[in-house]
């Protein structure tokens, strides 16, 4: 068996989401299956650690793909003519993107479609290219992987696409989140947040992130906590389309108290995560929500949003909240502070509901998928 996989994401230390799923499930499929083999096709020279076991060939196809003219060219025409000359049993694509015109089967992992919901919140022609193209990879696919019950009803509905066609393969938890000790919290609160405690938010500063209304939601949590030495810490790296989050964050009275740290290693964003009060994450739209699994993993009371697929992950073990109300969220916030129970219930809950994610399972759900995909008609 032959298995060529789109690993354009698999960048060292790049790995955002859809990377982390890539990289995480590949590596147990391919060491857990030596009978197959695996070609990787890279848009760029590659680190050596991803290419996971003997059984395992790294290829290089460029130019890289990075724009969505680019994304025509590296799929349409250097992917597919590869993909043709060599006859693969399958074509696996951890970030979407599918061949047109092939008669090989194709397996796309579509996380979701927040572009299809919300296209103000992306470049143009990203969402042209999204709003395009994914209807179309959706149609040609043997078959489809989410990470979602929610996302899979979303694709079905808004696709026209036979759930029975769809399977779904949560994520995991990355294995550095950990429960930290009072010493090691400290330190991070000296670090980042000037020796405060804090709430945090974590991923990338998109418009769909919903960052404005966070900042709105704690400078009111602020104002009736005042006295409090709380902060805000938002960790991650600034994407496209900022100008609301920026003049958000002049207009409140306590901008001093929020604290911006960019993009962090992965054991520094463990410890900014596993020190915080609580995880604040109240998104407009998501397919999963890594970052509300890794703060169970923390130990980390969590706060976020009671729409798309986050009551779906997140379970009894956050504080579910309308994301378009600031002063629901601001009222979470004081809850947090306010009750040792409340926090110690989301906790003991989150130790049943964490159980549901890991990347063994991940792997093997996603593992069945490929064999339902290559078995297909």
């Amino acid at each position: 068996m032959h298995i060529v996989v789109n690993t354009r994401l698999l960048i060292k230390n790049k790995l955002e989401g859809i990377g982390w799923f890539t990289y995480q499930t590949l590596k147990i499929i391919t060491r857990a299956h030596p009978e197959v083999k695996f070609t990787f096709l890279f848009d760029r020279p590659f680190d050596p650690e991803h290419i996971f076991s003997d059984n395992v060939t790294g290829v290089v196809l460029g130019p890289k793909a990075r724009h969505p003219i680019l994304y025509i060219y590296w799929m349409q025409f250097k992917v597919q003519l590869y993909i043709e000359r060599t006859k693969p049993d399958l074509f696996l694509s951890p970030d979407g993107f599918l061949c047109l015109n092939t008669n090989i089967k194709q397996l796309p992992v579509i996380h979701d479609i927040n572009f299809f919901h919300y296209p103000q919140h992306i470049k143009f022609l990203t969402e042209k290219y999204y709003n395009s193209y994914f209807p179309r990879f959706a149609r040609i696919a043997s078959r489809i992987a989410t990470v979602s019950v929610f996302s899979k009803n979303d694709i079905s509905k808004s696709y026209g696409i036979n759930d029975s066609k769809i399977d779904v393969v949560y994520n995991g938890i990355n294995s550095f989140f950990r429960q930290l000790n009072q010493g090691e919290k400290e330190k991070f609160k000296e670090k980042y947040a000037a020796g405060c405690n804090y709430f945090v938010y974590v991923g990338a500063i998109s418009p769909r992130k919903n960052i404005s209304n966070l900042l709105l939601a704690f400078d009111r949590f602020k104002q009736n906590y005042h006295d409090a030495k709380v902060a805000l810490v938002i960790a991650g790296a600034m994407a496209w389309g900022n100008a609301e989050v920026q003049s958000t964050l002049k207009s409140i009275k306590y901008s001093k108290d929020v604290y911006f740290t960019g993009r962090l290693s992965d054991e520094e964003l463990a410890g900014v995560l596993g020190s915080a009060e609580a995880l604040v994450y109240v998104p407009l739209f998501e397919g999963f929500g890594i970052p509300v699994v890794e703060a169970m993993e923390a130990n980390v009371p969590i706060i976020c949003s009671n729409v798309t697929s986050l009551p779906e992950v997140a379970g009894d073990a956050a504080i579910l909240i309308d994301p378009t109300k600031p002063d629901v969220i601001a009222n979470a916030m004081a809850q947090i502070v306010s009750s040792e129970e409340t926090k110690l219930r989301l906790l003991k809950n989150a130790t049943t509901q964490k159980l549901k994610f890991s990347w063994e399972k991940s792997a093997s759900l996603l593992w069945d998928s490929i064999i339902k995909a290559i078995s297909s008609n």
